[in-house]
């Protein structure tokens, strides 16, 4: 691959918007899961594992799990996405607001613990 074909990547690369969605931080030990929305999940989970090295993530319950198992005992995960669409009436806040009650139900009902 020459320069001007990895210029080319790099430029589509940076002009993707980031994955909408959720994203879960499970504690496989416990099996207490942190279950959250963001406009960028692969960036939030890289962010929760980031305060979590630096001992810094705001959930204390979770850090002290973190502190105690590991990294091994955690498994990160975007579990669903939203398709973002050019319709001006798309409100992807609200989408995301409620594909996150909706899993938060889901899981409740399955005897899900969460942090």
């Amino acid at each position: 691959m020459d320069k001007t074909q990895q210029a080319a990547l790099k430029a589509a690369y940076r002009q993707q918007a980031p994955a909408l969605g959720i994203l879960t931080l499970q504690h496989l030990p416990s099996g207490r899961t942190l279950l959250a929305a963001s406009r960028n999940a692969p960036g939030a989970l890289n962010r929760h594992r980031f305060e979590l090295k630096l001992g810094s993530h705001r959930n204390r319950v979770l850090l002290a799990d973190w502190r105690r198992d590991g990294e091994t005992a955690f498994q990160f995960d975007v579990i669903d996405t939203v398709e973002v669409t050019d319709d001006p009436a798309f409100d992807a806040d609200a989408e995301l607001a409620s594909l996150l009650e909706l899993h938060r139900s889901q899981m409740q009902e399955q005897g899900q613990l969460f942090y």
